[in-house]
């Protein structure tokens, strides 16, 4: 079983694990800060390091317990020490996207009770889906613009391991209550203070001035009640 250094901390960039198994080119450490691919959020990418020899992390997944890091040359074994670092960059701006996706998501679940049906991000833009059966780009420019307004007052991003009854309290999680396993028992929530609480395994700005703006690219008509919005952020 591998610990998820980013679940509680998203801005470790740096950290030592041991190897506890390899299979192929994959190798599974006891602890990482690499965030595997899911949720929408692609994986993060980065190098290991052991014995003056660098590994370049080419993916990350999830199977199981194990959090799987596929790498470019063998000669890592169980039991060896390595130094882990991410590519920061490449994580920041996708903990920048995650966030934004929170933000205008709130907007548009504050505004019309719609739900997403769908999202994913990329490196220069981010895709969401909502259930809603109209959605006009005036509309949605005007959603956006109250979701840029709640960017700019700077609020905190806080992430709360929660038990899993304290989290069904919180109106926006019991939604997910028939979606989620009762092997579950605690819940990550991710709280932007006095705005939007969602259960959320990805990775967040600390806070919302580390976003930039949002700006969006085009709307979509994927079907009856399926509108699909893409976006970017923007530095400012």
């Amino acid at each position: 079983m591998t610990e998820g250094l980013w679940l509680k901390d998203c801005y470790i960039t740096e950290f030592e694990a041991e190897v506890i198994d390899v299979l192929g080119k994959y190798i599974m450490l006891d602890k990482t800060a690499f965030y595997p691919e899911g949720g929408g959020q692609p994986t993060d990418k980065g190098i290991l390091t052991c014995g003056g020899i660098t590994y370049n992390v080419l993916y990350v997944n999830k199977v199981g317990n194990d959090i799987r890091h596929e790498v470019d040359s063998d000669g890592l074994a169980k039991g060896d020490k390595v130094k882990g670092i991410i590519n920061w960059e490449r994580r920041h701006l996708f903990m920048r996207y995650h966030t934004a996706a929170h933000v205008l998501s709130g907007v548009i679940n504050h505004k019309t009770g719609a739900l997403i049906t769908g999202n994913n991000i990329a490196e220069d833009k981010a895709r969401l889906d909502f259930n809603l059966p109209n959605f006009e780009r005036d509309i949605l420019d005007s959603f956006v613009n109250e979701a840029n307004e709640v960017i700019a007052k700077g609020l905190s991003v806080n992430i709360h391991l929660m038990p899993r009854e304290e989290a069904f309290k919180i109106p926006a999680i019991v939604k997910l209550k028939m979606l989620l396993p009762e092997s579950i028992t605690e819940i990550r929530v991710i709280d932007i203070k006095d705005f939007d609480q969602q259960a959320c395994a990805g990775c967040h700005v600390k806070n919302t001035s580390e976003i930039g703006k949002i700006e969006v690219l085009s709307l979509e008509n994927k079907g009856r009640d399926n509108r699909r919005v893409y976006f970017a952020v923007k530095n400012l």
